[in-house]
């Protein structure tokens, strides 16, 4: 064991919520019951949640995680990741004859279901989203245009539209709640007459674990994030620790943990992003146990019941 421990006495401090939501859960219970239904290989178009420790897992269980649906061979089972695809995605499955099964998150589904409403209205659509993440190209792609992306306040700036009478957005579902406010605002001010979705797109899980950051950190000195690299949630659990004035640090396997990182620490901080499972959380709770922490102690916050209907064909009937 490493030299470098905490305070005397330190404790964890546990957010609340933290870990799977309904969606991730969702996904992968459908790659298990694809599994156990028709027997290994499954096949599933990108990573079906952001988190190496859960694709590692199903890997192990069968699961064969393609980039292109090309690599399927004809016939077999596919499995579309939380996050979404394209509509030229699916008709490109349906051509090859794919069996598929669709696990995007239905508040994702809801998105696209927007975009569908809004480009049949005529409206231009802003997407407010991170260029290059999976959930967004699934979004981009529910239209043959007419779409127009924007990462930052900065960005709207310089949007060129073709009506700013006939515009509208969404959002993507895991972003900075409070980030997202800012560049809805600055939309506002510069197309007043912009339509937005009837409900925030952003959905429940990302702004409950965000929420429960906000309660957690100022009762620490660090806080550690579960979560893989590529996880955009995660990754904004981070940065907003880190902008509330918390030095943060995320990682995706006990042995990341750096002892300098929480060297004379009274009050570490833990979350884990929607796609991180408990079981990983808990192995980083012991490894910070074994550098000097000795308490452990959840915060109170928000309990969460949401869950999602899976697909037919791998309901509990079908198994």
């Amino acid at each position: 064991m490493s030299d470098i421990t905490t305070a005397p006495e330190a404790e964890i401090l546990l957010a609340q919520p933290r870990g799977f939501c309904a969606g991730v859960d969702r996904a992968i219970e459908i790659v298990e019951r694809a599994l156990t239904r028709f027997g290994a290989p499954i096949y599933v178009r990108h990573e079906i949640v952001h988190n190496a420790y859960v694709v590692a897992d199903l890997k192990s269980k069968g699961a064969v995680f393609v980039q292109e649906l090309d690599e399927v061979p004809p016939g077999a089972t596919v499995i579309f990741s939380a996050h979404g695809v394209s509509r030229e995605v699916r008709a490109r499955a349906e051509a090859l004859g794919l069996n598929v099964f669709d696990a995007t998150c239905p508040l994702v589904t809801k998105v696209h279901v927007e975009v569908g409403k809004m480009r049949a209205e005529g409206c231009e659509v802003v997407m407010i989203g991170h260029r290059g993440h999976p959930e967004v190209e699934g979004t981009m792609g529910q239209a043959d245009g007419g779409m127009l992306l924007v990462e930052s306040v900065d960005d709207v700036a310089g949007l060129q539209v073709a009506d700013p009478e006939r515009l509208a957005y969404v959002t993507q579902t895991t972003l900075s709640v409070d980030e997202t406010r800012a560049i809805v605002a600055a939309l506002k001010a510069r197309f007043p007459a912009i339509r937005e979705p009837k409900k925030q797109d952003i959905c429940y899980a990302t702004q409950n674990r965000q929420d429960a950051v906000k309660f957690m950190a100022p009762q620490v000195e660090v806080v550690i994030v579960v979560g893989s690299p590529n996880s955009s949630n995660s990754n904004r659990l981070r940065e907003l620790a880190e902008r509330l004035g918390v030095p943060a640090y995320m990682v995706d396997a006990p042995e990341q943990i750096r002892p300098e990182w929480i060297a004379g620490k009274r009050r570490i901080g833990l979350t884990a992003g929607a796609s991180a499972p408990e079981a990983l959380a808990q192995s980083i709770v012991e490894q910070l146990r074994a550098l000097g922490a000795r308490q452990v102690r959840p915060l109170g916050g928000v309990e969460e019941n949401m869950s999602f209907p899976l697909p037919k064909g791998l309901q509990a009937s079908a198994n």
